[in-house]
């Protein structure tokens, strides 16, 4: 049996990095190399890593669209450095800030809502809701 690989180092490379004074934002495409690295690298890793690297706080950062080459020990993303957190929770959009955890609560479906609402409306009241509770 071969032996696993297990967690080891891994590298960040930012490419065609360019600030953006618009969106108060600096954008690159990042590259990981990670050879000895079993699967993917945790995005809250990469995250770390980039914050130290650029002297930022981790909640300043948005990193996506990762793709690991075929064969592993290389992924490529994108990241973004805000300026501030005002200008991420303003830029970003909902998906992205949910993921990040700034974005709104997800709220039931429409479906289950209507659902629950039919059940209730069967086995509302004292005597009717015995009798409904007996039948099933």
């Amino acid at each position: 049996m071969a032996p696993a690989k297990k967690k080891a180092e891994f590298a960040i490379h930012t490419r065609k990095f360019q600030k953006n004074p618009l969106l108060n934002r600096k954008q690159f495409v990042i590259e990981l190399t990670h050879p000895n690295w079993c699967g993917t690298v945790p995005n809250k890793l990469v995250k770390a890593k980039l914050a130290s690297l650029y002297k930022v706080g981790e909640d300043q950062i948005s990193i996506f669209g990762f793709h690991t080459k075929f064969g592993g020990g290389k992924t490529t993303g994108f990241g973004l450095i805000y300026d501030d957190v005002a200008s991420l929770k303003r830029l970003e959009p909902n998906y992205r800030k949910a993921r990040l955890g700034f974005g709104k609560k997800r709220l039931p479906a429409r479906k289950s809502i209507k659902e629950r609402r039919n059940r209730d409306a069967k086995i509302r009241g004292t005597k009717k809701g015995k009798q409904v509770a007996k039948k099933k």
